[in-house]
């Protein structure tokens, strides 16, 4: 339930991560600094470098695509937003906003 939790939450912030970006694409600008530190912090995690190129050759892409990656439900788009280089894009009260909402929504299915 928790993985099913957490996979929710990141749909969602990709969701308004991908809004935000139609209406202000040089926001792309954050995703790219983000990776361009991570990949320097964490040179010796293959795996995550991994998947820090995989998102770089994704903001190579036009912006429709970026943002269907971002709102795409399914393994592989799970599996890359569990690593989205979004972070700083969305205000941390949208953040801790959607976290709420979905834990409560869990709770009252979960009663």
């Amino acid at each position: 339930m928790q993985h099913e939790l957490h996979d929710e939450v990141s749909l969602e912030i990709g969701r308004r991560v991908a809004a935000t970006l139609r209406g202000q694409p040089e926001l792309l600008q954050v995703a790219r600094d983000n990776l361009a530190r991570w990949l320097r912090q964490n040179a010796d995690a293959p795996a995550l470098v991994r998947c820090y190129h995989e998102w770089q050759a994704i903001l190579h892409r036009p912006l429709d695509d970026i943002c269907r990656v971002l709102e795409t439900d399914g393994e592989q788009f799970q599996r890359l937003r569990q690593n989205s280089p979004f972070a700083g894009v969305l205000p941390p009260r949208e953040i801790w906003s959607i976290k709420a909402a979905i834990r409560q929504r869990h709770a009252k299915s979960a009663a």
